[in-house]
């Protein structure tokens, strides 16, 4: 930990995403997650929720967005949300870096690190909409690294933190924590293990008996609209869905040299990689989604354990062919989808800026993805329009923007909109460009 190099790989890598991430942010094309999460950070010290959730409770056991929630009492800022993700997927290059360095040596551990700062699963970690996932992989590989080297406590401190970033991890932590008690069964780190695989397992319990069924009317967990297969889900896995979970497996496995099934380590990845695969949705197991962070950590462990036992220049050309092959990856398939996502600002961007500028502070808004994600920090009562069009939006005030035609709640409630509008529901009362404007007939407070 004293070698300056990975501190330095991780300030950079924390710059380069905080730009790309700036970027993206001015170019409107963060998507939904980034507006729930700022609404539900914004009010973690009140309400704990957003308009589209509802409290955030009835969805995941989050507790580590308190900390996000007390920096963005200070810094009232999307740009704070973009640095805390990027700090967070940076931290995991460290770690990774000291559980290398004393067994392989420094030339070994810095192209681990240099390996890891490319990995294009991290990158796209980095780079998605603001999400509790990413601060998993650096809590896990922290607690392995202090448990590596006799830091129970600390070891400990890691644990509990990544129990706090959702209720998948405490099943994770609860199960890697109970093989670890039974391995060093009779020891102070094996006593200290157990009590950890309680902690965990007890978090997770108590998340789906008490704490969700009370913050939502439905009991039905949303998340299990992932696992609720059907006939034709079944059909679509041959060959399609196994082609796809293969070609998933290959992306993050060849970066890495497949070197994490070299450990035995490897187990502890399997139930996070479990999660995503038997999901029916190909979400979860798509890189550039935030449910990476799901195993990712689990998965650099096991690469730093099987790396530092390789011999010395075999260990350095192997590093040579990890970070060729990541920056391939990045090059023919990056998470980051750079063509999409990165772009030079253009009017229509200015022109929606201004006119979210021009609304009312906390006013009942509903609107389009690139408005939403840019109101939802200063305005709690910022929403969607709805996914159905039969639904009746009540809204104080609804604002589109036509420039933005591939938002998918535009294309969804754009027609149903119109003929509120024909039946005088709602009137407009700005128009330019692209951008309308409406307010619900009669005013509202």
């Amino acid at each position: 930990m004293r070698d300056r190099f990975p501190w330095i790989l991780a300030l950079a890598y924390t710059a380069l995403f905080t730009l790309l991430g700036a970027i993206r942010y001015h170019a409107h094309r963060n998507l939904v997650d980034f507006g729930i999460f700022a609404q539900t950070v914004a009010s973690a010290f009140g309400c704990f929720c957003n308009p589209i959730e509802g409290s955030h409770w009835a969805f995941h056991f989050s507790p580590i967005l308190y900390l996000a929630g007390a920096v963005i009492a200070v810094w009232h800022s999307p740009y704070a949300l973009i640095v805390m993700q990027s700090v967070a997927c940076a931290l995991v290059i460290p770690p990774i870096y000291a559980l290398v360095v004393g067994r392989a040596g420094k030339p070994v551990a810095r192209w681990v690190a240099v390996v890891v700062a490319l990995y294009p699963a991290l990158a796209g970690l980095a780079f998605v909409d603001f999400h509790e996932n990413a601060f998993a992989p650096a809590a896990i590989v922290w607690m392995m690294w202090a448990f590596d080297c006799g830091r129970i406590v600390q070891a400990a401190i890691f644990a509990l933190c990544a129990i706090a970033v959702k209720e998948d991890q405490a099943i994770f932590i609860g199960i890697t924590a109970a093989v670890g008690a039974w391995r060093f069964r009779k020891t102070w780190p094996g006593r200290v293990a157990l009590g950890v695989a309680i902690v965990g397992f007890c978090a997770a319990l108590v998340f789906f008996r008490e704490i969700q069924p009370h913050h939502v009317a439905n009991p039905h967990w949303s998340p299990e609209r992932f696992y609720a297969w059907t006939a034709a889900d079944v059909r679509a896995l041959l060959p399609l869905g196994l082609l796809q979970r293969v070609g998933f497996l290959l992306l993050i496995l060849a970066p890495l040299g497949f070197l994490p099934l070299r450990s035995r380590f490897m187990w502890s990845a399997l139930p996070p990689l479990a999660e995503v695969l038997l999901s029916r949705m190909s979400t979860t197991f798509t890189l550039g989604t935030h449910y990476a962070g799901a195993w990712l950590g689990y998965m650099l462990v096991a690469f730093a354990f099987a790396a530092r036992k390789l011999p010395g220049e075999r260990a350095a050309r192997w590093m040579w062919a990890c970070a060729a092959l990541c920056t391939l990856e990045l090059l023919v398939a990056n998470p980051l989808h750079p063509g999409l996502n990165l772009r030079a600002p253009q009017p229509r961007d200015a022109a929606l800026d201004e006119a979210l500028a021009s609304l009312p502070q906390n006013a009942s808004i509903a609107t389009q993805e690139e408005a939403y994600t840019h109101l939802a920090l200063a305005d709690p009562n910022a929403r969607l329009l709805p996914e159905n069009p039969s639904v009746a939006e009540d809204a104080c005030y609804v604002l589109i923007d036509r420039d933005f035609p591939d938002s998918p709640r535009l294309q969804e409630y754009g027609a149903a909109l119109e003929e509120l509008v024909a039946e005088r529901a709602y009137r407009r009362v700005q128009s330019e460009g692209g951008i309308a404007v409406y307010v619900r007939a009669g005013g509202c407070r």
